[in-house]
């Protein structure tokens, strides 16, 4: 792994470990002003957007483990699993562009029918 693909995963895991510890301080600094966050729900634009968007589902955290890291020039990729009281296992996959030594856009990939369940909006078949 060459230092810039070092440093591409140093800043998505630091990123990760700030928002999964409900540290979204931490986590700002390490967006820029004008990060896109693409998820399931849409794109959403911009440092406070994203961090309003993050925030809720941080603070429900009742675990989380770190599964996978790559990095290839200023790209990571990061899997993981996290866990609320609604929902046990939430794997999930996220794809950050480094720019500057910040994230300019992140891509989250999740499974979002155990958290449909969870709130009785889809019947189990």
């Amino acid at each position: 792994m060459s230092d810039k693909q070092a440093r591409a995963v140093e800043i998505a895991v630091a990123y990760y470990r700030a928002w999964t510890a409900n540290d979204m301080d931490e986590a700002a600094k390490l967006l820029t002003r004008d990060v896109v966050c693409h998820a399931p729900s849409g794109a959403i634009k911009g440092i406070d957007a994203v961090r309003s968007f993050m925030e809720p589902y941080a603070a429900s955290l009742t675990g989380t483990a770190l599964l996978a890291a790559h990095g290839t020039g200023n790209e990571a990729l990061l899997m993981y699993e996290t866990a609320n009281r609604a929902v046990q296992h939430a794997p999930a996959a996220e794809l950050y562009r480094i720019e500057d030594n910040h994230i300019s856009e992140i891509r989250i990939i999740f499974d979002r029918l155990p958290f449909a369940l969870a709130r009785g909006q889809v019947v189990a078949a």
